[in-house]
């Protein structure tokens, strides 16, 4: 069968490439098409466009590309109808996905299936209409979904967490020792103090700097950025200073693994790190705080930004953004991690109920087991 998958940023390429591999394990003769990046390339089929020339994020840079969004969709709904697929899988990325669905349902009659829900349970819940009108099968990776979309009478599929699927594979088959990462990567032998600064420009630019200068208080550790797939290290400096911080490419897992605290933006690296079981301090900055914390706690449908307190119902990790993203409060949170072996071991308990509920790995393979046999006849 012919799969034609879209994902428009690093971690949709990373889940998207699991899942073509899921999909050619049941599919000998699958042929892969793709707007996506080098991971699902190294599964195989044609880059059509990297999401790297997709990724734009927040109000401004989409007003400012907005030429270039609209060419890069109007180039994907005419490569679909050229390649006419079997089959539309979507990966997460709802400003661009949700209008190709819309093109690929009522212009060309192909089946559209999601993988990876967008996060409408957090706020613009109006898009639920378009999931009913234009997606005909929702897969999603957070236990706590199939019930909210119960409740607005849509039909889903829980198949796991890729997350969970993705730190299981790197146990098995990739990790690493201690030593020879240190060796690899040229680190001394400090204590590990991991900095993920986000996967976007925009997120690298707002909180690396004060990442850093909360690193900088901590001499006793060595501070490690994990390096974003598409930014290049000259765009990392621009915000480094003087700081002797080390960038590693391509090994967050390994970063995570031998790490022995973190600073992490929100979004898939605060369940990862907790899936790592590395206690962490969820740090993201917001223009306007205090506005900013305002209209999430009167606007948003969620108490908490994180996917680790989210999955919880808790509070398990503390959560500076809007008012409350400062240096001092984060050096205050880092303190306490490092400093109060209690309140550290509470957070690792809170870690594990948060795995639990995830479930046993294999959301890949579930998923392509799912959208396989809705193609068969």
């Amino acid at each position: 069968m012919r799969y034609y998958l879209i994902a428009g940023e690093a971690s949709g390429d990373l889940h998207a490439s699991n899942l073509m591999a899921a999909l050619r394990e049941l599919d000998a003769e699958a042929e892969f098409r793709f707007f996506g990046g080098d991971r699902m390339r190294a599964v195989g089929g044609t880059l059509v466009k990297h999401y790297r020339e997709m990724a734009f994020m927040g109000f401004i840079p989409v007003l400012l590309h907005l030429r270039t969004i609209l060419r890069n969709m109007r180039a994907c709904e005419e490569d679909i109808r050229r390649y006419r697929p079997d089959v539309v899988i979507l990966v997460d990325y709802p400003g661009f996905n949700l209008k190709v669905a819309r093109f690929v349902h009522t212009e060309l009659g192909i089946p559209v299936h999601y993988y990876i829900s967008p996060k409408v349970w957090a706020w613009k819940r109006y898009r639920v209409k378009s999931f009913r009108r234009y997606v005909d099968r929702m897969y999603c990776i957070l236990p706590f979904e199939p019930d909210f979309f119960r409740k607005l009478d849509y039909a889903v599929d829980y198949v796991g967490n890729p997350s969970v699927d993705s730190v299981e594979a790197y146990r098995e088959g990739r990790a690493v020792s201690r030593a020879d990462f240190l060796r690899v990567e040229g680190l001394s032998d400090k204590p590990i103090l991991a900095l993920l600064a986000g996967s976007r420009r925009q997120e690298i630019k707002d909180n690396l700097p004060t990442m850093l200068r909360v690193a900088s208080a901590f001499p006793e550790y060595q501070a490690v950025i994990a390096g974003a797939p598409a930014i290049d290290p000259a765009y990392y400096r621009r915000y480094m200073g003087d700081s002797s911080a080390r960038i590693v490419y391509d090994k967050t897992y390994s970063l995570l693994q031998h790490s022995e605290v973190a600073l992490v933006t929100s979004g898939t690296a605060t369940l990862e790190t907790a899936l790592f079981r590395v206690p962490q301090v969820v740090c993201y900055y917001v223009m306007a705080g205090r506005l900013a914390s305002f209209i999430f706690h009167h606007f948003f449908h969620i108490p908490y930004i994180s996917l680790v307190n989210l999955i919880a119902g808790r509070e398990v990790v503390r959560e500076l953004f809007g008012a409350r993203f400062s240096e001092a409060n984060i050096r205050e949170e880092l303190e306490r991690l490092t400093c109060d072996i209690a309140y550290r071991e509470r957070m690792l308990e809170g870690y594990d109920a948060v795995i639990r509920r995830l479930g046993a790995p294999g959301a890949s393979r579930e998923a392509a087991r799912l959208i396989v046999d809705a193609l068969r006849p």
